[in-house]
């Protein structure tokens, strides 16, 4: 089941927020454990509905790993406290054999027949949707534990809802135990009916279906189009068409469903925080990386960098440290090497960036002491833009790796998008591409896409949101957005999130 589907909106959305509030006679700690188990069966009906079998699975993943954190917050008393490190290494090493299984079992196979020619029949296991997610929540539950025996948590049922809460189960964000544990317990007005709360997240919820929806289905008809071709017989104009729709895709697929998540805990009295902050804006990759699927970049940091030494142990060790967790993080995203090859290349100009590329310094430069104010501003301004355009080239060269099925099919995309200048189909082609399905709509998207990748959208909410007189506006257009998204998914049948698949 998905967030932008008919039957979520129109049915499971609705019976869960009436179940969830329903009025009952209960103390506040019986109020909040009712509420719990009507998450948490919602959650299971929510993966079943699309995972009938590997719901099982989860709820299999959140057992053990609920067993690790028991052991590890056994007493000082117990004979288990000696053996604290051995048993949060264990409980490491079976989440990542349960996701190696699961998601990369056959390219570890597959990779060994190419590199020593062998015939060894490849598995075909079915990859669980939002396995990646829920198994990372698990580890950081039991990590967590293992750092902070207090954070033990004795309720299985917290446990699961921690881990199976349908908003994040997924496509995230992840949320890190140490981040929800008193919302397991306690939130709010005891589960009752936050008036505010709700309506904040329910403005959420619509902001992200209508990125979703509006911006990331169009952008993505037209990339998938164009992702589709022998890109080699085509000009720069229809690469570039398509690598720069995937980045819009991309990111107002993923943000909007980040959104959606947010919004709809926000409904359910949690507060998670936040996942993107609008990236393309940035000025290096570094900041990239502090605006980009923030919960992943903050996990592999907390748990995978500062543990191998973060930047406590010299200049080279802490490079290595960082190519670690970018080979990592495209690993993460999918058993191909096109993934891998976008991680490290990310890893590279961050290095970069911390070494030989003197990015942070373009337009940053003093100007004479005669030199006006504006002169200044000026060239402010310049440097600003420039080192935007770096991070937008760096980007979009990134993720043409990430979305082509092949390095060789990534590779010949790069060399149209940089060399394909002749007498190609090229610019009519791209410019067919686009209006071919929506004309002037799909450009209009295109343009609200760039708009709303920088922080100006942002400045102009938050003005809006914080004086009453604009709120009725505010409520207004989110009702427009809904109805306009809900009248979208009826009349196509092309609504998926990129992110299922990791």
């Amino acid at each position: 089941m998905v967030f932008s589907s008919i039957i979520f909106l129109a049915a499971f959305l609705p019976i869960t927020f009436i179940l969830y509030y329903i009025p009952i006679p209960f103390k506040e700690k019986a109020g909040i454990t009712y509420r719990n188990i009507i998450l948490v069966i919602a959650s299971l009906i929510f993966y079943a509905f699309g995972e009938p079998i590997y719901v099982f699975l989860m709820i299999g993943s959140v057992l053990l790993n609920y067993l690790f954190g028991m052991m590890l917050g056994a007493g000082s008393k117990s004979s288990l406290s000696k053996h604290r490190k051995l048993i949060v290494v264990l409980s490491v090493i079976v989440n990542v054999l349960i996701l190696g299984v699961f998601k990369y079992a056959g390219f570890f196979v597959s990779s060994i027949d190419r590199f020593f020619g062998l015939s060894i029949p490849v598995p075909k296991i079915a990859l669980p949707i939002g396995i990646s997610f829920f198994t990372f929540q698990a580890m950081s539950y039991v990590i967590d534990v293992y750092r902070d025996s207090s954070m033990r948590q004795k309720s299985f049922g917290k446990v699961l809802l921690y881990i199976s809460f349908f908003p994040q189960l997924i496509a995230g964000p992840i949320v890190r135990y140490h981040d929800i544990d008193e919302q397991l317990t306690a939130r709010g007005k005891a589960g009752r009916a936050d008036m505010e709360k709700i309506t904040a997240g329910l403005l959420r919820f619509s902001k992200g279906l209508a990125k979703k929806v509006i911006i990331a289905n169009n952008m993505g008809f037209v990339a998938d189009k164009v992702y589709a071709l022998d890109i080699t017989k085509y000009g720069a104009g229809v690469a570039w068409m398509g690598a720069v729709c995937y980045v819009f895709q991309i990111y107002f697929d993923f943000s909007g469903y980040s959104d959606m998540a947010i919004g709809l805990a926000k409904v359910f009295g949690f507060d998670f925080l936040e996942n993107f902050d609008h990236p393309y804006s940035s000025l290096s990759i570094k900041e990239f990386w502090r605006r980009w699927h923030i919960s992943l970049s903050t996990w592999f940091k907390e748990y995978v960098y500062i543990p191998l030494g973060g930047n406590r142990k010299g200049r080279a060790r802490t490079e290595i440290n960082k190519f670690i967790v970018f080979f990592l993080t495209g690993f993460w995203h999918g058993a191909n090497w096109t993934f891998i090859i976008w991680g490290l290349f990310h890893g590279l100009f961050l290095t970069l960036e911390d070494t030989i590329l003197p990015i942070a310094k373009i337009g940053a430069q003093k100007t004479s002491d005669k030199s006006s104010d504006k002169t200044a501003s000026a060239v402010a301004w310049w440097g600003r833009f420039v080192r935007n355009i770096y991070v937008w080239l760096v980007v979009i060269v990134g993720f043409v790796f990430f979305r082509a099925d092949t390095l060789t099919y990534a590779l010949q995309m790069l060399k149209q998008m940089f060399t394909g200048f002749g007498p190609a189909v090229g610019s009519r082609v791209a410019l067919g591409v686009i209006l071919e399905q929506a004309n002037l709509y799909a450009i209009l998207v295109f343009a609200f896409a760039i708009i709303f990748s920088y922080p100006i959208s942002k400045k102009v909410s938050d003005k809006m949101s914080g004086k009453k007189m604009w709120e009725p506006v505010l409520m207004f257009g989110s009702m427009m957005l809904l109805v306009l998204c809900i009248l979208s998914l009826a009349s196509s049948a092309y609504n998926p999130f990129i992110y299922f698949r990791f």
